[in-house]
């Protein structure tokens, strides 16, 4: 096989947005050890599904049309999908106390702590001061009650620090607690289903044959590197103290072992397909003749910048970005399509979101994860930049 064939991609784009399949070919070049899918709709019409490259580190198993893959963090913008649509139900409200879902949440001083402030990692729980276990986070309940019992690391709502993982688990009993359903069955009746989304937070073993292997680059790092402030505090955060391992993409261990894949770990261990995950944004803000797009309102209070600038555990020179309440919302790290984009980022290089003046949905997937100066989803933004700017969209589609 020659490199042309190698990494030309499949799918369809609409005229108009030939610039994007272009701009993705590089992207497939710069993915030497797996491969990427995009998706892009507009009004709910897809103009851009394209995939290619490897699901694997063999070069012979080729990315195809149903691959699904980790997308980490994107995860978290699944979830703030899953407590708007609850919010709606009237199930949850944003600014009452996590105590009146989750009593046992209020221990060690944290009563007062707002659904809103939990969201926009303001809750001072980014990490768990106790040691957890693999064991544990497959068990779920020993997870919230860790974090339950304990103490802010700092005042609740004073700063901010990412909860890389915790969230899930705090967000995810919430939801529980709400609904009499795990976080992932709920994210499914509510959120996934109804717009026929290959999309998971808990991957059914059916489908584990479909899931891309993850793969690192050289220059990306699951731990934080020796020698920087607060080295102990982020590397808790995203090991929870050993509950995961250093190497979170190892072969067959970390996020590439089949049965972490099918627990549900709702902040950074969502599976799916680029379509699936451009269908679920594209129903947050278009309505379809299946589901009606979350309210105008609630998406404004839901998407108004809460946490932005350096947080409590600050790192000079690491990229800062911005959460609404449980959103990514623009930033120089990560500034989307525009001002009225909202969605997430995920390790790796990836990302997905929705952006209202655009009607548009955008995800971008990958196994081949790369460090925080991997320029990939940008190029593509940019090439989506341009096709836009042509205004040649268009309902029909042409083979790549």
């Amino acid at each position: 096989m020659s490199q042309t064939d190698a990494v030309r991609s499949t799918g369809t784009v609409a005229p108009g947005f030939e610039v994007v399949r272009f701009a993705f070919e590089g992207v497939l070049d710069a993915s030497p050890l797996g491969g990427a899918a995009v998706a892009i709709s507009i009004d709910g019409r897809p103009v851009v599904d394209l995939w290619g490259g490897s699901r694997s580190i063999r070069p012979s198993e080729s990315w195809e049309e149903g691959t699904a893959s980790v997308f980490f963090s994107m995860t978290k913008g699944l979830l703030a999908l899953l407590v708007a649509r609850l919010v709606e139900q009237g199930r949850i409200d944003l600014d009452a106390p996590v105590v009146r879902y989750w009593p046992e949440f209020g221990q060690a001083g944290k009563g007062a702590i707002t659904v809103r402030q939990l969201m926009a990692h303001r809750a001072g729980l980014s990490y768990p001061v106790e040691d957890l276990t693999r064991d544990d986070l497959l068990a779920w309940d020993p997870v919230t009650a860790a974090l339950a019992a304990q103490a802010p690391l700092w005042t609740p709502g004073t700063g901010h620090q990412y909860h890389a993982l915790t969230l899930g688990w705090l967000v995810g009993e919430i939801v529980r607690r709400v609904t009499g359903e795990t976080v992932g069955q709920a994210f499914a009746r509510i959120v996934a289903n109804p717009v026929g989304a290959d999309a998971w937070i808990g991957l059914p073993e059916r489908e584990q044959a479909r899931v891309a292997v993850l793969a690192a680059s050289e220059g990306f790092t699951a731990v934080v590197p020796e020698g920087i402030p607060f080295r102990n505090e982020l590397q808790r955060s995203l090991t929870l103290g050993g509950g995961l391992p250093d190497d979170i993409v190892g072969d067959g261990t970390g996020l590439n072992d089949p049965e972490l894949q099918r627990a549900e770990i709702p902040a950074g261990l969502g599976i799916g397909t680029a379509r699936s995950l451009a269908a679920l944004w594209s129903s947050a803000i278009v309505d379809t003749a299946d589901t009606t797009a979350i309210d105008p309102a609630l998406l404004d209070n839901m998407t108004a910048p809460l946490s932005f600038g350096p947080p409590v555990f600050s790192v000079p020179m690491m990229p800062q970005e911005a959460w609404a309440t449980g959103f990514n919302v623009p930033s120089d790290p990560m500034p989307m399509l525009g001002p009225s984009s909202f969605g997430h980022g995920g390790a790796g290089g990836q990302l997905s979101f929705a952006d209202r003046d655009a009607r548009l949905a955008f995800a971008f997937l990958t196994n081949d994860l790369q460090a925080v100066d991997d320029h990939r989803v940008a190029v593509l933004v940019r090439a989506l930049h341009t096709a836009l700017g042509s205004g040649r969209e268009s309902d029909s589609q042409i083979e790549t």
